[in-house]
C-alpha cells in the first residue's frame, strides 16, 4: 500500500472513530461502523461505512442531526 493510500485510510479510521464517538456522546451506536478501499491501486479516497441499523436507532440518530441543525 503507498503512502497516500496508508494517509487516506488513516483519515477514514479517525474519521470513523470521531463520528463513533459523537454519536456514543448522544447515546447513539451503530452497530457495524467500519471504512472500506475502493480503488485498485492508486488511492483516491476511502469511505465510512456506517452499516444498519434498527429503526429506532435511525430515528434517534434523525432526532439527534435535526436537534443539532436546528441550533
Amino acid at each position: 500500500m503507498t503512502a497516500t493510500a496508508q494517509a487516506k485510510v488513516r483519515e477514514a479510521l479517525e474519521a470513523r472513530d470521531a463520528l463513533a464517538a459523537a454519536l456514543r456522546q448522544a447515546g447513539i451506536q451503530l452497530p457495524a461502523m467500519d471504512i472500506r478501499t475502493p480503488w485498485a491501486g492508486e488511492a483516491r479516497y476511502a469511505l465510512v461505512q456506517l452499516g444498519v441499523c434498527s429503526a429506532p436507532v435511525a430515528l434517534a440518530l434523525a432526532d439527534v442531526i435535526r436537534n443539532g441543525a436546528a441550533r
